[in-house]
């Protein structure tokens, strides 16, 4: 179990954590067998659940998370795991899978069962084929240079609840009675400005030669406080998670939290208790300062805190190298356009990949498609596009661009509203209808606010001194939202209002006039006043 709390940042008033479990599962993934199939060992530490899903379905990598709000990658940084907001699932299937759309049916169905999410309205009309946005990071070398077995989708309107954390709890070895899931409070967790959990599952080589595999499975959860909300600039577990850390988890090898004190130069805070050890690392041209809390089963209540100085300086917010934003463009019920703006910070071309994904009630036209204003760019190094079908499969657009330095390169594309269906408007239809993120692929030149985990690395210590050329990161952008030509669903409940009111009236009349009889009375002389008053009291008296 690995956990971070950077400390708080006065620009930025946040707080947040990164907690994943890695437990490797032996696998048989012999391949000179006639019939191919993977076999399922006993398990003792992985959930068997996820393993007779990987096997059942011939999975060779999986990747799911479950996400409330928006990662602010210009306030924020980068995250360990970025998410897209609501429900995202991709995997990549065996090249042995004939069907792999059918495959793929139902996963997303055992999936939706096993999370207790809507994972099951994944369907082909909302499904894509990435071609450059996505790469396996698991041992698949048969899977690296063909996209045909990854399949890719994301529910963006996804609620993420106490029914999604109660089954990624219970996925743990130690469920959530041990180490740092203990902390995990949904009442406390769910008021955050930002919260993600995820369920990574890939292969690993066991050795060098990589003649033997193993399953990893990998569990995160990502955490963003808000100061104003807290009415403190300091921080404690007690007052993140209502509770301190009674121990780690008795069937971990090693249980380790790492808190980000490189701004202790500037924003002078005190760690108590203190940490075990600090450690200092250079990446990238980035210096990180980390110091280093080792769990044992029998720790006694921990409460982590930090306690800010007297005399902190204003410091400034330096955003990354590369940022970006998301928003529509258009007015009226008929046509509208998404923009992207893509923000290169640095001082030299980064090469990225944008995959725009549009439902397929919301037809983008290519021919539309400009980048700063322009039809035709030096910038589009690459492309691929494939049209949408109406109610069977959505657009999808990907673009290799190489963005100059020091430069905002804006993407647009114009798309067309479609009259629904009275029966595929959801609830609250006036609400608005979500686009999910669209998918930024980058190699970025310096690990500058970037504390993701190298390809090959399994814990969080990978990234100590772990200098590169390059560093492959994916990006989602903000989502959006489009208020689709909408039906007055209330003239339904005005015309039943209407027909009953007329009913009603209707029926008094008729009712009596069939129920009643009709006699006829003989009339005689009209009586006077005095007359009526006198047989009035003789009616009393008898």
């Amino acid at each position: 179990m690995i956990g971070g709390v950077p400390p708080p940042d006065p620009g930025g008033g946040y707080v947040s954590d990164q907690n994943s479990n890695n437990i490797p599962s032996p696998m048989d993934m012999d391949s000179t067998r006639p019939s191919r199939k993977r076999q399922i060992e006993h398990s003792h530490l992985a959930p068997r659940s996820l393993r007779e899903v990987m096997s059942r379905f011939q999975v060779e990598e999986l990747h799911l998370t479950l996400t409330e709000g928006q990662w602010r990658h210009k306030q924020w940084g980068y995250p360990v795991l970025d998410a897209a907001p609501g429900a995202e699932l991709y995997a990549w299937f065996s090249p042995e899978v004939t069907n792999i759309d059918n495959q793929w049916k139902k996963l997303t169905s055992t999936l939706a069962g096993l999370f207790c999410a809507s994972l099951n309205f994944i369907e082909n009309q909302n499904t894509i084929n990435p071609q450059m946005s996505l790469w396996p990071s698991g041992a698949t070398e048969h899977l690296s240079n063909s996209s045909s077995y990854l399949r890719y989708a994301s529910l963006p309107r996804e609620i993420v609840c106490t029914e999604n954390l109660t089954p990624w709890k219970k996925l743990l070895p130690c469920e959530s009675s041990h180490g740092f899931s203990s902390l995990l409070n949904s009442r406390l967790i769910h008021n955050t400005n930002y919260h993600s959990v995820g369920v990574h599952v890939r292969k690993i080589c066991a050795n060098t030669a990589c003649t033997e595999t193993f399953i990893e499975i990998k569990q995160t959860v990502a955490l963003v406080y808000d100061f104003k909300i807290l009415n403190s600039i300091n921080w404690s577990f007690k007052l993140l998670f209502g509770q301190g850390l009674l121990g780690g988890c008795p069937l971990a090898s090693s249980s380790k939290i790492y808190i980000d004190i490189t701004s202790n130069s500037t924003t002078h805070f005190k760690l108590t208790p203190p940490p075990n050890k600090i450690v200092e690392s250079h990446r990238g041209g980035s210096e990180v300062t980390l110091a280093i809390y080792e769990i044992k089963p029998d720790t006694a209540m921990l409460n982590i805190a930090a306690k800010q100085g007297t005399n902190n300086r204003v410091i400034l917010n330096i955003p990354p190298p590369l940022y970006f934003n998301r928003y529509v463009l258009g007015y009226g019920k008929e046509f509208g356009g998404i923009v992207t703006e893509i923000v290169n910070n640095y001082w030299a071309p980064i090469d990225i990949v944008l995959s725009e994904n549009a439902p397929w009630w919301l037809p983008i036209q290519l021919s539309t498609l400009r980048i700063n204003g322009k039809a035709k760019s030096k910038l589009v190094m690459g492309q691929y596009y494939s049209p949408g079908r109406s109610r069977q499969k959505p657009y999808h657009l990907e673009l290799l661009l190489r963005l100059p330095p020091k430069s905002t390169t804006t993407v647009t594309i114009d798309f067309e509203f479609v009259f629904l269906k009275w029966q595929e408007y959801p609830p609250d239809a006036n609400h608005g209808f979500y686009i999910g993120s669209a998918l930024i692929t980058a190699n970025l030149p310096t690990a500058k606010n970037f504390t993701g985990l190298p390809i090959e690395g399994v814990t969080f210590d990978s990234i100590f001194n772990a200098s590169k050329p390059w560093y492959p990161a994916v990006f989602r952008t903000n989502g959006a939202m489009v208020s689709l030509p909408t039906p007055d669903f209330s003239m339904p409940y005005n015309v039943i209002c209407l027909a009953c009111t007329v009913v009603a009236l209707a029926f008094g009349p008729l009712h009596n006039i069939c129920t009643k009889e009709l006699v006829l009375k003989a009339t005689g002389a009209p009586l006077g006043l005095r007359q009526k008053l006198i047989n009035l009291f003789k009616k009393k008296q008898d």
